[in-house]
Formats: structure tokens, sequence, C-alpha cells
């Protein structure tokens, strides 16, 4: 059985920037890193993003290569079954033992899927195989139906869009980023679609499908069917918590971690897409973005190795699509009260979001990310607030 100081379950971007936290603190303690898929960590986000729109940055500078530091070993196709608390050991699928001084929990999240199998023609889309398939089809410029009108289905679409594909996007909202988005701000997206040559079918969900003769069709919940090449899904991820159900640790939306992201059990930390942490500012959160990904991975590896900190990062979000570029911390519910900060002259824009008077979220709508300090601020601010008293509170410019 092998041993390692720090034993990180997962290989993505959280396992990567652990590794970097704990190597600013304890240079000799060995680290495994036990990932199910087939690579190691990669910039994730790069594969719905930059990958596809900027000419410049390359398949060859998504991997992340946490194992080029010395003591440090990458475990690929290594799937993880069980966690002995008691022994402090895991166990894999192929019934390998691996014991550890200090567990990492860092299992992301699965794709939701429906009753329609993964293939060639049909992707949840979350990995680089996934990315490698969409490319390949994307290149022989088919029509691709992309079911989701979140973060990835819409970067999927618009990247498709650009890159030679005919594109229908299927998506529950009656306006693309309704659910999310001011009016104005949605109005404004569902156009760039629209401009662009998406086919937008809104108010509508896929209830299932069949592949068929090269062919994909998806049945919608109107009663409709769309016909097409080939379907891509972004429908969210669900945390992979059942592991750490199994051993006993507290769950809610993810593992439950304390402020220095220790579980239940002291020996066992939790990071990443996977956590339920209690955030300074937004009280107990949960987090699936690359920002929470790097800090939060960075953060545990330190605490792991003795670092008497405490994760104290509220991150952000964000999104790039066509022109269209935002970034937000907090809540972005259009059912909330929202305040408008925008600038006529330009699409800039700041958009707050109000429950109770007091403000749960703020969007940043072609601005930089050196507003974000800004944003952080007034979400930290619990006293009651309206127009008047948010209304050029952040600068523009």
């Amino acid at each position: 059985m092998q041993h390692y100081d720090y034993l990180i379950v997962g290989a993505g971007m959280v396992a990567a920037n652990a590794v970097e936290g704990i190597r600013e603190r304890d240079a000799e303690g060995t680290i495994g890193i036990l990932g199910a898929e087939p690579n190691g960590p990669v910039t994730r986000p790069a594969l719905s993003k930059k990958l596809w729109t900027d000419p410049d940055f390359g398949y060859d500078k998504i991997w992340m290569q946490p194992e080029q530091h010395a003591g440090t070993t990458l475990h690929t196709d290594t799937r993880v079954t069980a966690i002995d608390r008691q022994q402090r050991t895991v166990t894999t699928a192929s019934g390998n033992a691996f014991g550890y001084g200090r567990l990492l929990l860092a299992t992301g999240g699965a794709p939701v899927t429906i009753d329609l199998p993964p293939s060639e023609r049909v992707r949840y889309f979350r990995t680089v195989e996934d990315y490698d398939c969409v490319r390949r089809l994307a290149d022989q410029g088919l029509h691709v139906a992309v079911v989701g009108g979140s973060y990835i289905g819409t970067e999927l679409a618009a990247a498709l869009i650009q890159n030679g594909c005919r594109v229908t996007l299927i998506h529950p909202e009656d306006v693309l980023g309704g659910a999310m988005f001011p009016p104005s701000v949605a109005d404004r997206l569902h156009r760039a679609y629209l401009d662009a040559g998406v086919t937008l079918l809104g108010g509508r969900k896929v209830t299932r499908g069949r592949e068929e003769d090269g062919r994909v069709t998806l049945a919608l919940d109107d009663g409709a069917s769309l016909e097409a090449d080939a379907a891509i899904f972004g429908l969210g991820v669900e945390p992979c918590v059942a592991l750490a159900e199994e051993a006993g640790l507290e769950t809610d939306g993810g593992i439950l971690v304390d402020a220095r992201l220790t579980t239940a059990d002291e020996a066992i930390f939790a990071a990443g897409d996977v956590a339920t942490y209690p955030d300074r500012i937004l009280g107990r959160w949960h987090a699936e973005h690359v920002d929470n990904a790097n800090q939060m991975g960075q953060t545990v590896g330190r605490i792991m190795t003795g670092s008497d900190e405490t994760y104290d990062h509220t991150p952000y979000f964000y999104s790039n699509v066509f022109d269209f570029a935002w970034k937000a911390v907090g809540r972005m519910d259009s059912s909330l009260d929202i305040v408008e900060d925008a600038d006529p002259d330009s699409d800039r824009g700041i958009y707050y979001y109000l429950k109770n008077d007091k403000v749960a979220g703020v969007l940043l709508l072609d601005l930089d990310a050196d507003r974000l300090d800004e944003a952080r601020e007034v979400l930290a601010d619990s006293s009651p607030q309206r127009a008047e008293t948010l209304v050029g509170r952040i600068a523009m410019s």
C-alpha cells in the first residue's frame, strides 16, 4: 500500500492549486493525486472559452501539471470508491489502497444527464475528452443542438456558431439569461445570439432523446422534437458527494466544511465544487467557479500543512460570449429587486440585486476585474440600500 502525507482525491484545478499551497509551506511531504479521468488537471474553463475564441491560446496551455513538483505523484484512471477513516486509507475501484496523513476531497461535480447515453454525437460537456469530441464535430460544420441556457450552454453555442456550425440553443427561459440578468441585459444577450445566427428555442426543455443513423432526435416538453447531427448538453453539475456520505461525513448541497475547509473529521478536508463553506460575506455558500477553485485550492493546501488561516475569499464568476462580458459576486436572480447603474453612452453597467433592501449580488457588465473588490465591499455592507445609495457607488472608469 502506498502512503502519502497529503492525499488528494480528484485531479482537477483544486488539486493542482492545493499542491501549490502545500509546497508553499512543506517542500518535502509526499503528495498523491488520485484522478478518475485519463488525464491530469487542466484549466477547465478554457474548454468552453479560450480554446474556441483565442487563437494564441493553444491546446498545450491547458495542462496544469502539478506532478512536476518534487515528491508529487499523479495517478490517473483511478476512481476512489471508499474511505476508511479509522485506518486513514482509501480504496480504489481496482482494489488498490492508499494511506494518508491528511486527505483532501476535491471530487468536483458530475454533469446532469437525461436518458440519452453519451456518444461521439451526444456529449454532457465537462472533460478534455468532451472538448476533443466537440471540436471534431465543429470541424465538420454540422447542425449541433446545444441544451442549456447557463454558462456551458451559452458559451458552447457561441463557440460553435463562430466555428462554422449551424446551432440551435434550447433553453428554459423565454428570454435567454432571463433567470439571471435584468430584463434589459437579458434582451441584449438574447439579441446577440440571434444576430450571430443561433436559432433559439426558449421556454423549453429536453425530456428525452434518441440517436439513430448518425442523427440525434430530442423530444421537447411542449411535444415538439428537434433533429440534429449532434447534441451537446450543459445542464449544470451535481456535486460528487457520495464518497463523503458513505464515509459518514455531513453534506448539504456539498460536503460541509468549516472556515478552515475541514470536515467533521480533522484529517479530511474538502474544497472546490464539492464543498459547502461559510463565506464571510454571503454566509453558507457553494461555488462552482474557477476563482473559487484557484483560491480555495491554494488555501486548503496551506491549511493542510498546519497554516492557521481561514478561507476568507468571496469568489466571483464570469462569462464572455461574443462582445458580451460580465463578472459577478453573490446572487444573480432576476426575481430580486434590481437597481441599475448603466452608462447611457456604452454597454457598460453595474446592477445590484437586492433582497429585503440588502445587496445580495452585484453584476459588472463590460467592466474590468479591478471593480470586484468594490463590489465585495458593497455586498459586505449590511445596511439598507436603495437606488439613491447605490447609483454611482462603484465607478465605471
